[in-house]
């Protein structure tokens, strides 16, 4: 039996991941949300009952059940307090993405666990779609050449339309360059094996959801990155799907190659149609269930004590990448990015 605490639903997956855990065979559930509002019914402990699933009223109360796991579901700014505690109790973590809105929390998160002998994996679910396995697995051993350029999309509704702190950038670290380039970023981590990104530069604007919930933060952009490879991945991030939308959201890639061209869809439609309950178009995914796969991943790491995939390093490498493009929002220009060596790159 392994006891896994789910800490805080600020998050929009905090839900979906208790009800994949809560469902387990083999795993004692607990969760956490001290920090909610009183008044919302998708936070704190009536979200736990109404998804029927064990609530501790503190953060004190939940550690000392001394999880041996545990899934940080907070605001993005309030990772590192919460992954710290985690560690310190000796409990393996499974952070949301990004790892964190500034490259010293990340570090000192990273540095926690590697202390306490604990895991910290990075939530980036779309690693372990059997498409992009097959993808990593095709370049891996040489049937499509070398990898040259990509370009990702990772389009979806604004989440600060029922989560508004994900337009709030002290909590978030951005708006929707911060929520969407990363998944993109570690796909392209991945299909490099680590490789740290060179140079990166942005545009945004507010447009595609003027007057949402927080007018001004970013809600579409376009982020160049280049590997010192000579690889260069161009990313479409945006909230640009309204709220009638028949989809949440979505992410493709094109890959080009030595000999091929390949197309990646990480929530190919199954089935579309017409709602007469809602009056709206809707579709079903197809596909497997990325977010069960990497809960897979993680428990299976907690069980075995190997390192899981993607970890903490490569959740600091794909938040490099999106402080660059803020950065490079501000400055107008191109961001260079340190090697691992710590020798910028030209």
């Amino acid at each position: 039996m392994v006891r896994v605490a789910v800490l805080s639903f600020a998050h929009v997956h905090a839900a979906t991941y208790i009800e994949l855990l809560r469902d387990r065979d083999g795993i004692e559930l607990v969760t956490a949300d001290p920090d909610a509002p009183p008044d919302d019914p998708t936070r704190g402990r009536r979200l736990a009952e109404r998804l029927g699933a064990a609530y501790a009223g503190t953060w004190d109360e939940v550690f000392a059940l001394r999880p041996d796991a545990v899934v940080v579901t907070s605001e993005n700014a309030r990772h590192r307090h919460l992954v710290e505690r985690a560690a310190a109790t000796g409990a393996h973590v499974l952070c949301e993405k990004p790892l964190a809105t500034t490259e010293a929390d990340a570090r000192a998160m990273i540095d926690a666990c590697e202390r306490a002998g604990v895991s910290l994996m990075t939530a980036y679910p779309v690693r372990f779609s059997p498409a992009f396995t097959a993808l990593r697995s095709a370049f891996a051993d040489g049937l499509l050449g070398a990898l040259i350029s990509v370009h990702g999309a990772n389009n979806g509704s604004n989440p600060a339309r029922s989560r508004p702190w994900f337009a709030d950038p002290e909590l978030a670290g951005g708006g929707a360059l911060a929520d969407h380039t990363v998944h993109i970023a570690d796909l392209m981590d991945a299909l490099l094996d680590g490789e740290q990104a060179a140079e990166v530069y942005a545009q945004a604007n507010s447009i595609l959801d003027d007057g949402g919930p927080v007018p001004g933060v970013d809600t579409a952009g376009l982020v160049t990155i280049r590997y010192p490879s000579g690889v260069v991945a161009a990313v479409d991030c945006s909230w640009s799907h309204p709220p009638d939308h028949p989809t949440w959201g979505g992410l493709a890639m094109t890959c080009v190659s030595e000999k091929a061209i390949v197309e990646f869809d990480a929530f190919p439609p199954l089935l579309g149609g017409f709602d007469s309950t809602t009056g709206r178009d809707r579709w079903e995914a197809g596909g497997a269930d990325l977010d069960a796969a990497m809960l897979d991943e993680f428990l299976d790491s907690v069980r075995s004590g190997r390192r899981p995939s993607p970890d903490g390093e490569a959740g600091l490498r794909t938040l490099r990448i999106v402080l660059a493009a803020y950065e490079s929002l501000r400055t107008g220009q191109p961001v260079a990015l340190p090697d691992p060596l710590g020798v910028t790159s030209g």
